[in-house]
């Protein structure tokens, strides 16, 4: 096939998107101008292009798209160059598609097999990013070194410990690759991901996936299904410093991963019936802060600076002592910070006992938070930040924490290389 066929898709797209422009105004000429596409890309968030290749992986500081789906596949392969060559064919199909093209060329007749399943044709890139991370069974599984990687396994990818209250579901836990598809458009991120999961046919299986979205104008903090806004208190990703002091591995034992991080999912189940039922003034005590400013207790502005010293008129604290927002905060966690990059999730009812009073037994929502979070380590940001958590927040009343995995998502490919590449030329 000529080359210049292999991107086909996209440069159909961009004609009809050309038109569609041109049609809006009879003064307009019938071929826009380079800076009208480049105006077009800022105001329709289906085109906009978020470059794959680079020093880090997209999907991690990137400006949170509205869409996401995540999922875990178990490797059932046993030859390291499968493995190898799955990652290179993940990566060509990955950069194609983060352009808004289809993750093969497409077929020269009907009678090939397609290598596509075309259902986000015309669609455009809508931003999406795809991040992969390796989990712990990359390295070793059922005590056995698969592909001679178990000597390079990172220290700070550690099996995360049992946390207080949780109930993990096995086809919800665990895994040894990640795909992270994130885009403005739900059916462009699970093309993405339908279209890795299929090439890996044979050399991996999925475990679990899991889709997400979030709500709200770009640039302002989104809220959770609990009505309150999510991530207020995350390290700036506008301030390189911060993400190197936080989120980007550099760790000696592992040269492989700096400039990637340590991903952590959690799939959180909130008994939203529950919830509902509460009044504001409980929920604001529950969160430490105001559930429509997003202001800390006692504060006007939602990027007010916590006072966790103040104290009402009996000299109790404004913000109680079991507040979600005091007991995850850096001054009490030894500084620690992790960059939270979640997505609400709904995923229709099914029957449920709650863990807490009133335990009830019903038919309920299937509904919560696809909690995501990187960091340089693990060991010193979600870990001890989640065991304080686990055992004194008021929020644990209506959550429960049902799926659990964690991941090195190594940095990011170069063109002609392929993610994970530093792994196995150590």
């Amino acid at each position: 096939m000529n080359p210049k066929d292999q991107d086909l898709p996209r440069r159909r797209f961009l004609r009809s998107g050309l038109a569609a422009g041109a049609a809006l105004g009879a003064a307009q000429a019938v071929r826009a101008a380079p800076s009208d596409v480049a105006a077009m890309s800022k105001a329709d968030p289906m085109h906009v292009v978020e470059p794959f290749y680079g020093p880090h992986q997209g999907g991690i500081v990137t400006p949170q798209q509205s869409h996401a789906y995540l999922a875990s596949l178990d490797l059932v392969t046993e030859k390291r160059d499968e493995l190898i060559g799955l990652l290179r064919t993940w990566t060509e199909a990955s950069a194609r598609m983060a352009r808004g093209a289809t993750a093969k060329p497409l077929p020269r007749s009907d009678t090939d097999i397609a290598p596509d399943s075309a259902d986000a044709l015309g669609l455009g890139p809508a931003g999406l990013t795809i991040t992969f991370g390796f989990g712990p069974g990359m390295f070793i599984s059922n005590g056995k070194d698969r592909y001679g990687l178990a000597r390079y396994r990172p220290e700070a990818l550690v099996d995360l410990p049992r946390f207080n209250g949780e109930q993990l579901l096995a086809q919800k836990t665990g895994g040894d690759i990640l795909i992270q598809a994130c885009a403005n458009d739900p059916q462009v991120a699970f093309h993405a991901v339908r279209q890795l999961a299929r090439m890996g046919d044979g050399a991996v299986q999925m475990r679990w996936g899991q889709a997400g979205f979030l709500s709200g104008p770009r640039g302002q903090t989104p809220r959770n299904l609990m009505g309150f806004k999510d991530g207020t208190n995350n390290p700036s990703i506008a301030k390189p410093a911060l993400m190197n002091q936080f989120v980007w591995a550099k760790g000696a034992d592992a040269p492989w991963m700096h400039g990637g991080t340590y991903t952590v999912v959690r799939r959180i189940r909130i008994t939203i019936e529950h919830w509902d039922q509460m009044k504001v003034g409980f929920q604001e005590q529950v969160f430490g802060r105001q559930k429509y400013s997003g202001a800390p207790i006692g504060k006007k502005n939602e990027f007010d600076p916590l006072d966790l010293d103040a104290t009402d008129k009996d000299g109790n604290p404004l913000i109680p002592e079991n507040a979600h927002v005091r007991l995850s905060n850096d001054s009490m966690n030894n500084g620690a910070q992790i960059l939270r990059r979640s997505y609400a999730y709904n995923d229709s009812t099914d029957f449920y006992i709650e863990r807490w009073p009133p335990w009830r037994q019903e038919t309920e929502y299937d509904a919560g938070l696809i909690f995501i979070a990187h960091q340089g380590d693990p060991r010193t940001g979600f870990i001890p930040i989640n065991e304080r958590l686990s055992r004194f927040d008021m929020l644990n009343q209506f959550t429960t924490h049902v799926g659990s995995a964690i991941f090195a998502c190594p940095p990011g490919a170069a063109e002609g290389s392929f993610i994970g590449a530093g792994l196995f030329r150590t």
